[in-house]
């Protein structure tokens, strides 16, 4: 029952918060002594209970009439932070169980099938729980003002009585405990599998290096730098469109009853064709693989927003948005530790920086998850979104078409430009290879 505008100031802050918590976790990390369960696990295991508790309360409505925005702030940052606490290790993880470019690669493709097979179990499991509630949809005040009748307002009034929002604060709350018994299981499942090579592990230096000074080399390399923009622009994309998308075949599209299985194809086409991508950047390499790959999203984007409103067009539209997503999420990452390769040699008298670049990769991800948001609920907050109407005026489907269409397909077109700018292709991976081989 917040209004928008309060729901957006959490949101940025939170992302803001989290400018601060993840290079220093990183930091923190990288200083981290060696222990039986490595250096990293320890940061995963200790962290998951906090994280899952406060999870829970994110989705809990406290019994106060004031405060409540204190309330979801004050726990919102806390779980982003023990969130940090574990995926910055979690990604990291990568770098230390292979020196081998091409067993870190296909690590990533595993771990990225994975995430996004997490998203499609994650959004089917709240969607399932959350849509069971029935949740009637509210008649614009304006149709109601022109009835002139006393029955209709009463109507509205019933659409909010306590037992319906009672109804659907319990539903939250038992997804909020499923998810965090998969979180848990998945810990678990993790810190008994996977266990850090001491000889693959450079996260602590020989001659300890401060904060600043490492942040400064790593965030002065220029590849890095180049994709972390790119991942950007092209992350915030489809991030854009993945939050929009539900209201935009509710609202602009017409098909209420079917947003959540067109979301699921979405997520079920990426985490299916993570595996072709992988095969795709070994055969043709990486920007390669980041071109068609991400690009192939753009024509399907338009035609959904030109087209008449036709339920066949929006699955094929569902099916190729995932297949692009499935690129968006794995080269990034299987591009990153190429990066740390190339900065290892050019600084092979600074080490132990791993975490520092992997932290500021979450942050990224974070980021343009909390940009795309803010965007969202604060445009259509502009536009007149009335929350559970049955239908949205004009301005509303325009806003929404702009979110899922126009403004993805400049934000790709951008990201692409800046992986042009990307210095690593093929050639210079297999010469830092051979060179770092060399060194060792």
């Amino acid at each position: 029952q917040l209004d928008p505008f309060s729901a957006s100031i959490i949101l940025f802050v939170g992302r803001a918060w989290d400018a601060i918590t993840d290079p220093m976790v990183g930091f923190f990390i990288s200083k981290t002594s060696w222990t039986r369960f490595g250096r990293l696990m320890p940061w995963i295991i200790f962290s998951t209970p906090f994280a899952v508790i406060s999870y829970f309360l994110i989705w809990f409505v406290p019994d106060i009439s004031r405060g409540q925005v204190m309330w979801y702030l004050v726990f919102y940052c806390i779980f982003q932070t023990l969130v940090t606490c574990f995926h910055v290790p979690y990604s990291a993880l990568t770098m230390f169980i292979s020196r081998e470019q091409s067993e870190r690669d296909s690590a990533t493709a595993y771990r990225m099938t994975v995430e996004v097979l997490g998203t499609v179990l994650g959004t089917a499991i709240q969607g399932q729980i959350v849509g069971k509630v029935v949740t009637p949809c509210i008649e614009s005040p304006l149709f109601i003002g022109k009835t002139n009748s006393s029955v209709a307002m009463e109507e509205l009034n019933t659409t909010h009585d306590t037992g319906s929002l009672t109804d659907t604060r319990n539903a939250y709350m038992i997804a909020a405990g499923v998810i965090g018994g998969l979180y848990v299981l998945c810990a678990v499942i993790l810190s008994v599998g996977v266990r850090e090579k001491r000889e693959s592990s450079e996260l602590q230096s020989d001659e300890p290096v401060s904060f600043f000074q490492g942040l400064k080399l790593v965030m002065n390399h220029g590849a890095y730098i180049k994709l972390i923009a790119g991942f950007l622009f092209t992350s915030l994309a489809f991030m854009l469109l993945e939050g929009n998308f539900a209201l935009f075949c509710t609202y602009t599209l017409g098909f209420r009853n079917e947003f959540q299985n067109i979301l699921l194809a979405i997520m079920l086409s990426a985490t299916l064709t993570i595996p072709l991508w992988q095969w795709f950047l070994t055969r043709f390499g990486k920007k390669t693989a980041v071109y068609i790959g991400i690009s192939s999203a753009i024509p399907f984007l338009i035609m959904v927003a030109v087209l008449d409103s036709n339920l066949i067009v929006t699955y094929i539209v569902a099916v190729a948005a995932g297949i692009s997503v499935a690129a968006a999420f794995l080269l990034p990452w299987s591009m990153l530790p190429d990066v740390i390769d190339d900065f290892k040699l050019q600084h092979p008298e600074s080490r132990g920086h791993e975490a520092i670049f992997f932290s500021f990769y979450v942050f990224f991800t974070k980021f343009t998850s909390g940009v795309s948001l803010g965007i969202s609920t604060l445009s259509l907050d502009f536009t007149g979104y009335q929350t559970r109407g049955c239908s949205q005026p004009s301005e509303v489907n325009f806003t929404l078409k702009m979110l899922v269409s126009a403004v993805p397909v400049v934000l790709i077109l951008l990201g692409l430009l800046l992986f042009k700018l990307y210095p690593i292709d093929e050639e210079k991976r297999r010469k830092n290879k051979k060179a770092l081989q060399d060194l060792r």
